[in-house]
């Protein structure tokens, strides 16, 4: 089963790479940009037999690996 795990910096966590993103789309003329955020999703195909054991092992791996709790938050889906 297809799943994908969402993870994005924390409201509050400086985003350096967001930040250059931002600076360069500017520097390209698209003017009046609020704050750039960079996140990141990581598809996988996980042996599952339903959608909600496909859930928990996206969630099992995000916390042991995908994503520091620290500063990421993190979400789970079933890809159609």
């Amino acid at each position: 089963m297809k799943i994908r795990v969402f993870v994005s910096l924390k409201d509050g966590v400086l985003d350096p790479q967001g930040k250059a993103v931002g600076h360069a789309l500017e520097t390209l003329g698209f003017k009046g940009l609020g704050e750039v955020r960079i996140n990141r999703v990581v598809e996988l195909e996980v042996p599952a037999d339903n959608a909600a054991d496909a859930l928990a092992e996206g969630e099992a791996m995000a916390r042991a690996l995908l994503a520091n709790e620290v500063i990421e938050d993190f979400s789970v889906e079933v890809a159609g």
